[in-house]
């Protein structure tokens, strides 16, 4: 089996696989006083030291606190609703995001919408934010701004820094939110630098198990009591997100954080050249790679197939034992094709015969090949097929 969708999930690495191995016996509840407790509670706190240095934070930094979440849906979910529902903030019912996030904020945009909230959507066609729609939407006060860091299906990178920036300058009570779900441990930032107040990472993205995720929070959001809990219950997560912690996956998490932290440099080489030959490869096919125009992250690959439907393409490869997606893990279902496509410039009917190839630092050029002669007999195949 050949995996090429490592931006739906990944597979474990093997120190994260030792580390859960290692954690299975600290079965202490961490709110538990009693010493199987607190050594859970001492697992859960330096999981969570690893993440926070992971985002270029000393442990105990006045910065900001991170909250472990159930996925990275939820921890952005923590973000806009607790923001939006947050009784001071209710003086401004704009709210921006662009118009190709992931589904977890656009859903929640809606469900915003239908609750009286302004939501403006910023274009980004071509995968570029466009500068001028958000200073054009900067004509009334702004609640909250969402961006993702990097689309999920295009691989483009938003320059989120200079729209926060503009954000604040023109609105300085605004919150802003990145979800960089698809950038942790494979783009360089901090929270000061993209002028975040509040940051969506999780575990399944960087070879960590699913079903944890965790939402960095600025310390000065938290002092002027700008965010509200989304989940309330027995207060865990110093009240922010009650519900006992996944400790086994936390641990994972912290692991998997902390690995990618000292190896960063290797690994993103290791993906940028595996991105060249890729693209080489690719290129010498009847197909169209839909590269962003701006900045992108070279592990995720989008490429248009030539009147032949994602779907009847993904079934081939699968046949041939290889794994790609068309398109976003999540919107898997989806009857009609992809927003983030329609809105980078693709017609429905290119996103509808559009794939994504995502990589890792595990994949290999023979892999890259293996893919490149299924696409080109499929391609022959199915071409023959319609005429």
């Amino acid at each position: 089996m050949i995996y090429l969708d490592n931006s739906a999930t990944t597979p474990l690495s093997d120190s994260v696989k030792r580390r859960i191995t290692e954690v299975m016996e600290q079965y202490g509840n961490p709110s538990s006083l009693h010493p199987l407790g607190q050594s859970a509670e001492a697992v859960v706190e330096e999981a969570r030291t690893r993440v926070l240095r992971a985002l270029g934070l000393r442990p105990r930094s006045t910065e900001g606190r991170l909250f472990f979440t159930s996925s990275g849906t939820e921890a952005t979910a923590l973000a806009i609703f607790g923001s939006a529902y947050a009784k001071k903030r209710r003086s401004a019912l704009r709210i921006l995001c662009t118009d190709s996030e992931h589904p977890s904020v656009l859903r929640a945009m809606d469900r915003l919408s239908e609750d009286g909230f302004e939501i403006v959507k910023i274009p980004t066609h071509g995968g570029v934010l466009d500068m001028n729609a958000l200073k054009n939407a900067l004509d009334k006060p702004i609640l909250l701004a969402s961006f993702m860091l990097v689309n999920n299906e295009t691989g483009a990178v938003y320059s989120v820094a200079e729209a926060f920036r503009a954000v604040k300058r023109v609105c300085p009570d605004a919150l802003c939110h990145c979800d960089a779900v698809q950038g942790f441990m494979k783009l360089p930032f901090t929270p000061a630098a993209l002028s975040s107040d509040m940051i969506t990472v999780s575990a399944h993205k960087i070879h960590a198990p699913k079903g944890v995720g965790a939402l960095y929070v600025s310390e000065a959001v938290l002092k002027a009591k700008k965010l509200i809990p989304f989940l309330v219950g027995g207060g865990q997560e110093s009240g922010m997100r009650s519900g006992t912690e996944n400790v086994l996956g936390i641990a994972a998490f912290g692991e998997a954080a902390e690995e990618l932290r000292l190896s960063r440099e290797s690994t993103r080489k290791t993906v940028e050249e595996l991105r060249v030959y890729a693209d080489e490869k690719l290129s010498s096919l009847p197909l169209r790679i839909n590269c962003p125009e701006g900045d992108f992250l070279p592990n995720i690959i989008n490429i248009t197939l030539p009147n032949v439907k994602s779907e009847t393409m993904l079934h081939a490869l699968s046949a041939d034992g290889i794994c790609v997606s068309s398109g976003s893990a999540c919107s898997s279902h989806a009857k009609t094709p992809s927003g983030a496509l329609i809105a980078f410039g693709l017609s429905p009917e290119e996103a509808d015969c559009s794939l994504r190839i995502s990589l890792s630092h595990y994949n290999t050029k023979e892999e890259i090949d293996a893919l490149c002669a299924s696409l080109e007999k499929n391609l022959d195949r199915l071409v023959r097929i319609r005429r």
